[in-house]
């Protein structure tokens, strides 16, 4: 009794002791979160070095499918670095449809970059997890540039702001025969160009309100105030009774493409003729040098809005079958992108002319989209914040919706308050009662992940959506003495076509064709309209009038969401091979036994 009593206690030991054990895992196997082989910190802005830096880090990390390259020299001499993302053992890149992402021709409009850069770092990151990205990846090129205006950018990123829209070939915008003379001040040093104020009691026109002390609001008629407003932080450096009003540059990357390019009379900023800024130009040849660009997205900002052309009424709507096609990809972008709207530039924001979407759509063939990034209701995203707004006795009414968000989400680390400052024209002063120059045009930091997530969706989205040509079902009927007819489908599954309707009107993409390798004779080629319907005696007027029925000219390109049946008449039997090669959908080959 003994023995069984002690082995049982000591089979229950053994249990306890067993279950005290540490459980042994696999933590790989059970761990959710992806382990990133480059990280990137997406809640900062980048300065050029920086963004290069990173897409360097990029390339080495994934050298099968990066390379890193220059297509040319900003006016100041920095490199206009770009990534491509192909994978070779899928096919050179020169075979696949591409997509091109761009962002940042105005230099303080700084988050497109950021999203350029996420999108080479996402696609990397997640190829062979993900299977839609493997696939992209696989299919697809893309071409990403994060910033077209390193100049603009940098003097951005390092000076106090100011007008840092434009690049930086002189312009003499006061017209006092003198280049870029009278820029910015930033003469209390704080990395912001502020306001001035002095205070002079009962003499002023404006005061501080009573609402919000950060606000200077015009005294009413009859009445006077302690302040007036001198302007801009700065000094008349020309001595022509104006400050900063010749900085850098001065005029606008985004007007001197060739499309509806019109001169500074017309349109401001133009410059004297298209491409004659070295940014231009460079990034024009990289196009030019690349036909199989399919679709394009150029990042701005700001307000929320996927825009697409034409920039000016005066050029006319798009042809039917190019809207529809615009259309669908615009409107599921209002899915992907809340608090954006789908609009055309010149009904929607404003007329262009000489724009870089409108160039790449009438002038090289290409869907082109123009995402303007972030919108300022995106501040107050909740409902019942959003009703607050709109009510002037809300504590987040419109006039004091800045304020609310940075005092609350901030902690007041986005404005400059007023402080004493000895003025060397205006004497003692006070410089401040600014926003940051962060802030506005720009999301804040910690939602800028969002933003870049949402946007690359947008363009992936687009790209799975570029022109991709596929070879279908074919069949080979005998019809006479050694005469065969034989039936080939085409098909474009995805929304964009291979050509599209712009781009045939102006010839300016290579006609898609359609090759016969065989020994055999070619009576005739023809579409039909339906494989019951034996119209081979009806040929479509596209290919009626060709003489070389080995190498058809599809001058119209494939349909977005098509399928067509190609139909030969034959004489002969034997192995042939058909070809379909397009510049921007793609080349696809089938070898048909005929007999």
């Amino acid at each position: 009794m003994k023995t069984k009593k002690f082995f049982s206690i000591g089979v229950c030991l053994m249990i306890i002791l067993l279950a005290l054990q540490p459980v042994k895992v696999n933590a790989q196997k059970f761990y959710s979160d992806p382990q990133f082989k480059v990280k990137i910190d997406f809640n900062r802005w980048h300065d050029v070095g920086e963004l290069q830096s990173d897409m360097a880090r990029l390339e080495k990390a994934f050298p099968k499918f990066l390379k890193l390259a220059s297509m040319g020299k900003s006016y100041e001499g920095r490199d206009i670095m770009y990534m491509t993302i192909n994978n070779p053992a899928t096919g050179p890149e020169m075979s696949k449809a591409a997509m091109y992402i761009d962002a940042n021709i105005h230099g303080n409009e700084i988050q497109g970059g950021e999203v350029c850069l996420y999108t080479i770092w996402y696609l990397m990151e997640n190829y062979g997890r993900i299977e839609d990205i493997t696939r992209l990846v696989d299919e697809r090129v893309f071409y990403i540039v994060p910033t077209v205006n390193p100049d603009g950018r940098q003097y951005f990123m390092q000076g106090p702001g100011g007008d840092a829209r434009a690049g930086h070939v002189p312009v003499d915008d006061d017209n006092d025969g003198l280049y870029d003379e009278d820029g910015p001040d930033d003469l209390n040093g704080n990395g912001i160009i502020e306001q001035i104020r002095k205070y002079v009691p009962g003499q002023g026109n404006y005061r501080i309100s009573a609402l919000d002390k950060r606000v200077m609001e015009p005294v009413p008629f009859g009445e006077k105030g302690d302040y007036i407003l001198l302007g801009e932080e700065g000094i008349d450096n020309d001595g022509d009774g104006r400050v900063n009003e010749d900085g850098p540059g001065g005029y606008d990357p985004n007007r001197n493409w060739a499309v509806d390019w019109q001169p500074n009379y017309v349109q401001s900023g133009a410059m004297d003729f298209p491409f004659q800024l070295p940014e231009a130009k460079a990034e024009n040849d990289f196009l030019m040098a690349h036909p199989n660009i399919a679709g394009v997205q150029a990042y701005h900002n700001s307000g929320g809005m996927i825009l697409r052309g034409p920039g000016a009424e005066a050029l006319g709507e798009y042809s039917a079958s190019d809207v529809r096609a615009y259309d669908e990809l615009g409107t599921n972008g209002q899915r992907i992108l809340p608090f954006y709207k789908y609009l055309v530039i010149w009904s929607g924001l404003y007329t262009v002319h000489g724009g870089f979407i409108d160039w790449t759509n009438d002038g090289l063939g290409i869907m082109s989209f123009s995402n303007e990034l972030w919108n300022s209701s995106q501040y107050f995203s909740s409902p019942e914040l959003l009703k607050e707004r709109e009510d002037p006795n809300s504590p987040i009414s419109a006039r004091k919706a800045g304020s609310y968000f940075d005092d609350k989400l901030e902690f007041g680390d986005e404005y400059s308050d007023w402080k004493e400052f000895d003025h060397p024209q205006y004497g003692k002063v006070e410089i401040g009662g600014e926003w940051k120059k962060f802030v506005g045009r720009v999301p804040p930091r910690f939602m800028n992940e969002e933003l870049c997530h949402r946007n690359m969706a947008f363009s992936l989205y687009q790209a799975s959506e570029m022109p991709k040509i596929e070879i279908g079902e074919t069949s080979v009927k005998k019809i006479g003495d050694n005469v065969y007819r034989v039936w080939i489908d085409f098909t474009n599954k995805k929304i964009a076509p291979t050509i599209t309707a712009k781009a045939a009107t102006n010839n300016v993409v290579r006609p898609d064709l359609i090759t016969f390798d065989g020994k055999q004779d070619i009576i005739s080629a023809s579409w039909i309209s339906g494989k019951e319907t034996f119209d081979y005696l009806n040929p479509i007027t596209e290919l009626i009038d060709q003489k070389q029925l080995k190498r058809l000219m599809i001058r119209n390109g494939q349909p977005g969401k098509s399928t067509r049946t190609l139909q030969y008449l034959v004489k002969g039997n034997g192995n042939i091979t058909i070809t379909y090669d397009s510049v921007k959908g793609g080349k696809v080959t089938k070898t048909i036994a005929v007999n």
